[in-house]
């Protein structure tokens, strides 16, 4: 966002002052041209004025020496030619007039009339000037005054104008850059702050808040507003934790007093029906072992399991054998099929009451007399547990939307239940780096499925 603040702030300010700076580069350029030029024919107008004594007395020695004094000082050469346009004084300077612009404009001249003056042009093709001007006595022309300037100093001039232009412009654009970055801090930085603390509070630190009002006043209200939603998820927070602190806590009296009950009347049973003691006792354990992970979670705030190598080919069975017996009530029938030895290192109650919520959801739209396929293998990704069922299933436009919290297929509102199997399972996969995946069987039904991490592999 910064960069994008200095590139929207910035590139207006470069085209700008390049703009100007390139105008005034253009000026500077032609009026030192134009000063240069108005210079020479000030001082050719002097020259011609002389030759026409020079040339009417048939004298040239005041004519030669202040052109080889002008000569010394500027560098500049002044010549005098005659009416058939050869040099009259100095006599010495032929090389001078014989380049071809120069005789054109000799000619020219000698014929009454003058050239035209020098237009402006680029400095790099700013070469060495030459004017030639006319020399009349009355109204008859009797011979031209030639003067052949060097450009070197005016060009020079316009060098370093450009250079000093071209210094204004990148002073300006850092400055620019130096006085946008620091306005870009000062509107970033309580967003900074913003983002820094929404991260701190979806890492569990309820507690984060901006202190400081820095930075643009209409951010200040954001920032109010944010400081009182952050202090409302904490109570909404604090309010769910400590539900589940009792909840959980209520609910391990009576479950430790009906596994007492159970010892003794498995004491008094004796081996009789020892069979389904036991799997009542498991059934408690496991369900101790479901409360114990509710007390963690309500008491860290987040999920810190004890990850532990689990074998989910036994763990799939033992689900499937819990299940069987409510599954026969309505004719319903398991067939887990898969090989042993696959494991994943995952958190084994968080997986059981996933795929509890998943089996039970199998067991209720399960056709009377059907049957569930429970599948457990390992993939490329690491290791899959499917659970498939005969029934309605759901339809393609309603996939997507079975894991939401609450919905329910509108041919199933009248079904028992609460639409919150399937989410809370994918809730429960999601903390354990797993997922939870719904798609329609083939033949009919619907298969969930969960991808989990290998046994190597870190969730």
């Amino acid at each position: 966002m910064r960069r994008r603040l200095l590139i929207v702030f910035l590139l207006p300010l470069v085209l700008v002052v390049t703009v100007l700076g390139g105008a005034f580069a253009w000026s500077a350029a032609r009026g030192v041209q134009q000063e240069f030029y108005a210079e020479q024919l000030g001082d050719l107008s002097y020259f011609v004025t002389s030759a026409r004594q020079a040339l009417l007395s048939g004298s040239s020695e005041v004519f030669d020496g202040e052109a080889e004094r002008y000569r010394t000082l500027y560098g500049t050469s002044i010549v005098i030619v005659d009416r058939a346009g050869r040099p009259w004084a100095p006599r010495d300077e032929r090389p001078v007039l014989e380049a071809d612009e120069v005789a054109a404009r000799i000619a020219l001249a000698l014929s009454g009339r003058r050239g035209e003056l020098p237009q402006d042009v680029m400095p790099w093709q700013f070469g060495d000037l030459s004017l030639v001007e006319p020399v009349y006595d009355g109204g008859d022309v009797i011979g031209a005054v030639v003067m052949s300037a060097s450009v070197d100093v005016p060009r020079a001039e316009i060098a370093r104008l450009w250079l000093l232009t071209a210094a204004v412009v990148v002073a300006v654009i850092a400055a620019g850059l130096f006085i946008v970055s620091r306005l870009a801090g000062w509107v970033l930085r309580p967003l900074r702050r913003l983002d820094r603390a929404m991260e701190a509070i979806e890492r569990g630190d309820m507690d984060a808040r901006i202190a400081d009002e820095t930075g643009p006043e209409e951010l200040h209200r954001m920032i109010l507003m944010f400081n009182r939603m952050a202090d409302e998820i904490e109570r909404v927070v604090a309010r769910q934790q400590e539900f589940a602190l009792n909840a959980s806590h209520e609910l391990r009296n009576p479950l430790n007093a009906l596994l007492l009950r159970v010892e003794v009347l498995a004491a008094d049973l004796g081996d009789t029906g020892a069979a389904d003691v036991e799997k009542i006792r498991e059934e408690g354990q496991r369900m101790t072992r479901i409360l114990d992970t509710l007390l963690g979670f309500a008491r860290r705030g987040v999920q810190q399991s004890a990850f532990v190598d689990v074998d989910l080919s036994a763990l799939v069975r033992r689900r499937a054998d819990a299940w069987q017996d409510v599954a026969s009530r309505r004719g319903v029938v398991f067939r887990v099929t898969g090989g042993t030895g696959v494991h994943s290192r995952t958190d084994e109650a968080i997986v059981e009451s996933a795929l509890d919520a998943v089996i039970d959801n199998a067991v209720k739209f399960s056709p009377r007399g059907g049957r569930i396929d429970v599948s457990v293998g390992i993939t490329d990704e690491g290791c899959r547990i499917a659970v498939r069922d005969h029934g309605p299933g759901l339809e393609p436009d309603e996939l997507e939307q079975a894991t939401d919290r609450f919905w329910r297929s509108a041919r199933d509102q009248n079904s028992p239940g609460s639409g919150l199997g399937l989410a809370i399972a994918t809730d429960l996969l999601r903390s354990v780096g797993g997922r939870v995946g719904v798609d329609r069987a083939q033949g009919g039904g619907l298969q969930v499925s969960f991808a989990l991490p290998g046994a190597g592999e870190r969730p």
